[in-house]
């Protein structure tokens, strides 16, 4: 397979990977609705939130650039269960929780007021992201925390870092460079999601972002020299797999899927564009394949001029890594050693959990 390793690394650090700006631009967000949160239950008479907890892709470290900025930042609000008290003395309702939530972060100043939805109450912003607010309830037991109770169409058992937590356990588990940071297993999962959002068209129809997650951590490929081959393989993967079977579950909740009975059409869909995508990366496979072929074929797989300006000279790609530190980059990204110092593990296999 023609090598494009160090084009897949600069391409996921400076097309795919969020910069420091705008992680820093989503954490002030975040930080400002919590304010908003906290002030309007209190002026209201309300109970404070026992605490916040950053969930789904902004806490996994998987959101990926998108040149519409609809971003989709999860803050899950939580109260002990015994201080959501109705005017009567009974429990709140799930439906009067994500009322009273909604209210107190709407300050007036939205040009899209803040609404409640199934699962959350959600923050619009005019510049096209927003931020979800799931709303749960702890019960106390006498450690003093407890389980979790999502505000649904009713009260529902719930585990919103139980997800956070698996996928960090499996880049760690799975991939060959997890010692040095966020591991190969997680980049896979950005350039997969940023794939899927390539093409305007596609939106709606393919498999959403937790459902990839979920189908990379399945079928994972791991490589520690090529980042490109690991993500050719894991693509070939997952094409295999949803030949056999188009359903996904949960990945921690036992009985549940990520896709609705009898309507698998967002994992087909994906599955189609894989397939044809594939079509147009065999010719890297071919021995007489050029450099300037092989970034021709990147660039279309993902719908973009990047591979096609970087110059056939360019053999080391500027690696800026998840942009923690200058001293760090080469670490987290992956880079490649002349000489591995160690075994490759091989080892590998809705919207709040």
């Amino acid at each position: 397979m023609r090598d494009c390793h160090d084009d897949i690394v600069a391409f996921h650090d400076e097309r795919v990977n969020l910069s420091i700006d705008e992680r820093n631009e989503m954490r002030a967000r975040r930080n400002a609705n919590r304010n908003r949160v906290q002030s309007g239950l209190k002026n209201a008479g309300h109970p404070t939130p026992k605490l916040f907890k950053s969930q789904g892709s902004y806490a996994m470290w998987t959101m990926v650039q998108q040149a519409d900025k609809d971003f989709d930042i999860d803050d899950g609000v939580i109260f002990a269960k015994d201080t959501l008290i109705g005017p009567r003395g009974g429990a709140k309702t799930a439906a009067d929780a994500k009322a009273m939530v909604r209210d107190a972060v709407d300050n007036g100043q939205f040009a899209i007021p803040p609404e409640v939805r199934t699962n959350c109450v959600r923050v619009h912003y005019q510049k096209g992201y927003h931020v979800d607010l799931p709303v749960y309830r702890q019960t106390r037991n006498y450690h003093g925390d407890g389980t979790l109770e999502l505000a649904s169409t009713d009260w529902k058992a719930s585990d919103p870092e139980s997800v956070t937590q698996w996928l960090r356990d499996e880049d760690r588990v799975q991939s060959p460079d997890a010692a040095r940071g966020v591991g190969q297993l997680r980049r896979i999962v950005r350039i997969l999601k940023f794939f899927a959002r390539s093409r305007n068209s596609w939106r709606g129809q393919i498999a959403s972002g937790f459902m990839i997650t979920a189908l990379v951590v399945e079928n994972f490929q791991p490589d520690a020299d090529r980042e490109d081959r690991a993500l050719y393989r894991t693509m070939l993967a997952i094409r295999d797999r949803l030949e056999t079977d188009l359903e996904i579950e949960h990945p921690t909740v036992a009985g549940e899927f990520l896709t609705k009975v009898n309507n698998e059409g967002r994992t087909k869909f994906l599955r189609e564009r894989l397939n044809s995508r594939l079509r147009v990366l065999d010719t890297l496979i071919d021995g007489d394949c050029t450099r300037e072929e092989a970034l021709e074929a990147w660039g279309k797989v993902f719908a973009t001029d990047f591979f096609r300006r970087r110059s056939s000279t360019n053999s080391f790609a500027k690696r800026s890594g998840d942009r923690t530190s200058p001293g760090k980059a080469a670490a987290v990204t992956g880079a490649r050693k002349p000489n591995p110092s160690g075994p490759v593990d091989k080892r590998g296999g809705g919207r709040y959990a």
